[in-house]
């Protein structure tokens, strides 16, 4: 039986909505919150329209001992200033949906990273979640956490 994993995390950010929304909607905001040593480089041709519906993004990225991958997402989703969600269509993962959820607070805005995904290979790639997978998630979305907070205050 495959796993699907979840991977769920909410951080406050003391900014208006609409200054979050733009930095997270537009796709070249992303190099600038993963960590350097995944050596993530957008591929698709430059876009600096925020996120929309069928948007395809492409990426390499070198999550293990430096090899690099393409990584292809779909924007499936969006409610403008509220939340939008990408997709794996091709990849390190069997599936790869990730919701990002932004609501205005006292203060600023909540903002909710919801990531359910399936690993390749069967029992193989439940171990691999077990040894590294998770704990590199892990890593990535606690960097988030601590850029966004220097980016935003």
């Amino acid at each position: 039986m495959a796993s699907i994993f979840l991977l769920q995390r909410t951080q406050f950010i003391p900014a208006p909505l609409p200054q979050v929304w733009d930095f997270f909607s537009n796709p070249n905001g992303l190099a600038r919150i993963t960590p350097s040593n995944l050596r993530f480089r957008i591929t698709s041709p430059p876009d600096e329209r925020k996120v929309y519906p069928g948007q395809v993004i492409t990426y390499t990225v070198s999550p293990l001992a430096g090899i690099p991958l393409e990584w292809m997402t779909e924007i499936t989703h969006v409610r403008e200033g509220e939340y939008f969600v990408d997709e794996q269509r091709v990849g390190p993962y069997k599936l790869w949906h990730h919701q990002h959820h932004f609501r205005e607070v006292p203060g600023g805005v909540e903002m909710t990273d919801t990531v359910h995904y399936r690993l390749p290979l069967g029992w193989l790639g439940r171990l691999a979640h077990t040894l590294f997978v998770r704990r590199q998630l892990e890593h990535i979305f606690a960097y988030r956490h601590r850029v966004v907070q220097e980016l935003f205050g």
